[in-house]
């Protein structure tokens, strides 16, 4: 019992009055936080643990409990977090898939080029130091990996374009084994690790600054449990209640790093098994986004949520918000990508004159007038389209027969097309007609 307790409903009525308590909680703010939260106008009547206190019983009124491997976490659906997911609702299902604004080929560049951005981004979150440029160009030429960080970043593009093939079938033991494998693989201390579960409890999550272990998953005994509880979880069987999609996908996401259920790559087996959730549930939008380009920005609040979880009696709800909060920012670059993509349009639209071009030898010229260096190969207007070898080979040599482009031999098989000395005379030319 609590000294305002005893006092009556005064300091209640107060408190209630300020909205102290909603404030606190439509940010979720943890102990950290909260202490400093106390009004100015209360603190000779309120300690700052009586607050703390407050705020938990608030929290605990709607509060949903869950058990995995006889290990329970909670979570508290706040208004905030509602207001937001109905959002989500709709836009990530398709509402832009409803309109104009991109067309099939749009579409596609910025699928692959989301695809690409993901797999670098969750692939850096590991520890991969290869820059962005390297990983799209080893990506989009389909060059072979030099080094473990292009090999992470390799494993990770494979393992998303699998989970596309796959989004609609159910979780087992052995897909999620198969997941490991294609996520980890050439990129293990212990090879035959990649697609095994733990089996040992030598593990810890260390702080990547400090170096001090912050935290010590469950047992590897705990997780043949573990795996069948996720697995049912995951394919919506016997749900006592009801929890949104995108709640769910990041308590998937929480559950996976909690219990580590492998030696190495397993947050990055998270954050594959949160997208193919959203996208298994008809978030289509999902495959546009990349998620772990932005968690990459915000390494720390990512690492902090999952303290304040484990720290606040497993709690979900501070790592549920900071994967909406990332969903958001996501879908934001979405919608600036649309309009940057419009307003190329426009530009294109002097080219798309020139006599005998089509919209993708367009957007190549214009590629090589942004960037003068650039150096292409088949293979690659393969990969940015989404055509044919064949249609790839004659768009560029129209272009090399246009005096656009030259094509350079690197030996007797391979060839590059960069841009041609005559580029500006021969675009000015045509553009002047």
């Amino acid at each position: 019992m609590t000294r305002f307790d005893e006092e009556g409903n005064l300091v209640l009525f107060k408190i209630d009055e300020s909205r102290i308590l909603d404030k606190i909680n439509d940010e979720y703010l943890y102990w950290d936080k909260v202490k400093y939260k106390v009004p100015s106008s209360l603190s000779a009547e309120l300690s700052e643990e009586e607050l703390w206190h407050l705020v938990k019983r608030a929290r605990n009124v709607n509060q949903k409990r869950l058990s995995f491997a006889k290990n329970w976490f909670c979570y508290t659906p706040t208004d905030t977090l509602y207001s937001q997911l109905h959002e989500f609702d709709l836009n990530l299902g398709g509402s832009l898939g409803g309109q104009s604004e991109l067309s099939e080929s749009d579409k596609h560049q910025y699928l692959i080029g989301s695809i690409m951005e993901e797999s670098i981004a969750s692939s850096q979150i590991e520890g991969a130091v290869t820059s962005r440029v390297v990983a799209k160009d080893m990506l989009r030429k389909n060059r072979s990996p030099r080094n473990k960080s292009e090999q992470m970043i390799l494993n990770n593009y494979l393992t998303i374009q699998h989970i596309l093939q796959i989004k609609s079938q159910a979780l087992t033991s052995q897909t999620l084994l198969e997941i490991h494998q294609l996520i980890t693989a050439d990129t293990m201390d212990k090879p035959e690790e990649a697609g095994t579960f733990r089996q040992h409890d030598d593990i810890h999550v260390i702080d990547a600054i400090e170096g001090d272990i912050i935290h010590t998953p469950p047992s590897h005994t705990a997780l043949p449990s573990f795996i069948e509880d996720l697995c049912r979880f995951f394919n919506d069987e016997t749900p006592e209640f009801f929890i949104h999609p995108i709640v769910k996908a990041s308590i998937i996401h929480f559950l996976i790093g909690y219990f580590h259920p492998f030696t190495d790559g397993n947050g990055r087996t998270a954050r594959a098994l949160f997208y193919w959730y959203l996208l298994r549930k008809g978030y289509w939008l999902t495959e546009y986004l990349s998620i772990s380009r932005v968690i990459l920005k915000s390494r720390m609040q990512y690492y902090r949520a999952f303290q304040y979880t484990e720290a606040d009696e497993n709690d979900l709800t501070y790592f549920v918000m900071y994967q909406v909060k990332t969903l958001r920012q996501a879908y934001e670059e979405l919608k600036k990508y649309i309009d940057r993509k419009n307003a190329e349009k426009k530009q294109l639209v002097s080219f798309q004159r020139i006599e005998g071009i089509s919209l993708r030898q367009a957007q190549i010229i214009k590629l090589m007038q942004d960037d003068a260096d650039t150096i292409l190969t088949v293979k690659e207007i393969e990969n940015r389209f989404g055509v044919a070898n064949q249609t790839a080979r004659t768009d560029l040599q129209q272009l090399v027969d246009m005096n656009f482009l030259e094509k350079v031999f690197v030996n007797r098989k391979e060839q590059r097309f960069v841009r041609s000395e005559q580029f500006d005379q021969v675009l000015k030319k045509h553009l002047s007609r």
